[in-house]
């Protein structure tokens, strides 16, 4: 949610510098009065693993646990003493609000800090921990960034934008200065791309300097402003942005960033929350830290591209942006890291229903872990069963199990990439109507504070007869639900009408296949 916006004015006519311009920003940017110089780890076991020495660039270790400090400080510094004087206001839930704070603090200036109620009491307690003033509005982040320039045009306080300004471009751009000095010798960098600040300042000071050097920008397949932008050959605002990884999830990528990653970025690579999730296990394994989602980013798009492209022996450099994360969320990231690996599978079977198929399944398996198994009773034919395998071998291993139940006359469908059977059908296994009904089925995304569940059903209504109910949240700011309505073809009008006026952010499922095998009458 950290930075999730939809327009970003930049601050300055940023025609008027050249990438010499930043060079000369970056070189004499004061950031360490503030921030840190941080390692440049080497991920041992995981260069093992792919073949290439794998660098992690610790940015969790500076005082904020983020990179943001870095652009803060050096927008901050930069202002006139007027401006100082008359202090600064900034909209984050997250990582841009704790920089924005504790750089504040550090030159002696007013900071407000505009965060959605919704925040987790976590990031408010650190950003009042620095001495800044906290003002909690809306439940969005669109909300909370449209207060925060109310008053910084009535109060006459300085806004602080998260990404699309050179200042904090170039203070972002420091990074790139530390890993040159750290090892002269990488082949590939490889950034998290939320509004697009912190790759524009790494990639014009690294193609300055030693152009020789691959810089790719990582998004999150359901966040990639950056791709969008560059298939349209300009920014462009996103329908919608996925949660996972709240850190990058921002609709419209700023337009100097733009300017700068379309000339200086040699890639964009998206990547899945699986993948996100397989690479914080991969960090903690090696190093015992603890990234959050888009601090893991980078290291997932490095996997991927290495795996896409058959990349050997190479000096990889991944950063890591930030361990601010929601420790509730860290379920959800052990549940779903294998799934990243590709070394567990959730199938669809259908099994005929007659003494001993059960064990003839069992046996087709083999050793094998299952990691889950539900079934129930459906009728005298045949039974789909829901089953989660342990495949070590990744998806060749996948592919063997798929073809020995289907030799052996076992339907079976792989349902590893479905989000909606992850998220939400495994734990409502059996679920079927007594009865045929006209059901169409919708997911849904709220902000989720005390009583939003209620609230939820609340705005609902009664109008239409709810058949199917499932939510669970991760300890993340936006709860999730699936729910089912009875709907005949004639009120399918009027119904939409009123999810639009509703205003929550939907899906309609009903053609989902993990729906119709486990859940459709």
């Amino acid at each position: 949610m950290d930075d999730r916006v939809t327009n970003n004015e930049p601050q300055q006519d940023q025609s008027l510098l050249t990438a010499n311009d930043y060079l000369c920003k970056i070189l004499l940017s004061p950031v360490y009065e503030a921030a840190v110089v941080t390692p440049l780890q080497p991920l041992t076991k995981l260069s093992q693993r792919l073949g290439n020495s794998i660098l992690l660039k610790r940015e969790d270790r500076q005082p904020v646990h983020s990179f943001k400090l870095r652009g803060a400080f050096n927008k901050l510094v930069q202002l006139s003493e007027e401006q100082k004087l008359r202090g600064v206001v900034a909209a984050s839930a997250g990582n841009h609000a704790q920089g924005v704070a504790m750089s504040a603090k550090k030159l002696g200036i007013k900071a407000i800090i505009v965060m959605p109620v919704i925040t987790p009491e976590i990031k408010v307690s650190a950003v009042r921990g620095f001495g800044a003033e906290v003002c909690l509005h809306g439940d969005s982040f669109d909300e909370a960034s449209n207060y925060a320039k109310k008053l910084s045009a009535e109060e006459g306080y300085t806004l602080i934008p998260p990404f699309d300004d050179p200042d904090v471009i170039a203070g972002q751009g420091t990074i790139a200065r530390e890993l040159l000095e750290q090892n002269g010798h990488l082949d590939y960098i490889f950034v998290p791309v939320g509004g697009g600040g912190l790759a524009a300042g790494i990639a014009v000071y690294i193609k300055q300097l030693k152009p020789s050097i691959k810089v790719i920008g990582v998004e999150p397949r359901d966040s990639a402003c950056l791709r969008a932008a560059l298939d349209a050959g300009e920014p462009v605002t996103l329908d919608r942005v996925g949660i996972f990884a709240d850190g990058v999830a921002v609709k419209r990528i700023g337009a100097e960033t733009f300017r700068l990653c379309n000339e200086f970025i040699d890639d964009v690579i998206t990547v899945s929350s699986d993948e996100i999730c397989a690479s914080l296990k991969d960090i903690f394994e090696d190093t015992r830290a603890i990234a959050e989602p888009s601090g893991a980013l980078a290291l997932a798009g490095l996997k991927k591209f290495t795996e896409l492209n058959s990349v050997r022996d190479k000096n990889m450099a991944a950063i890591l942006s930030g361990a601010n994360v929601n420790f509730h969320s860290l379920r959800y990231v052990s549940e779903r890291s294998e799934y990243g690996e590709k070394k567990e599978a959730v199938l669809a079977v259908t099994i005929p229903e007659r003494p001993g198929a059960f064990l003839k399944f069992c046996e087709l398996i083999g050793n094998r872990a299952v990691t889950e198994f539900n079934y129930r009773y459906s009728n005298r034919a045949a039974a789909n069963i829901f089953v989660g395998l342990r495949t070590p071998q990744g998806t060749s291993e996948l592919a063997t199990v798929m073809k020995q139940l289907e030799d052996a006359e076992y339907p079976v469908v792989d349902l590893s990439e479905d989000e909606m059977a992850k998220q939400h059908v495994r734990y409502m296994v059996g679920g079927r109507p007594a009865e045929a009904l006209q059901e169409r089925l919708f997911s849904f995304e709220f902000p989720e504070n005390p009583g939003a569940l209620q609230n939820f059903l609340l705005t609902l209504g009664m109008n239409w007869n709810i058949t199917l109910f499932h939510y669970r949240n991760h300890g993340a700011a936006y709860g999730r639900v699936l729910t089912g309505f009875e709907l005949p073809d004639g009120e399918m009008k009027a119904f939409s009408a009123y999810l639009v006026k509703l205003g929550y952010q939907y899906k309609e499922e009903t053609n989902n296949p993990a729906y119709k095998f486990f859940l459709a009458h």
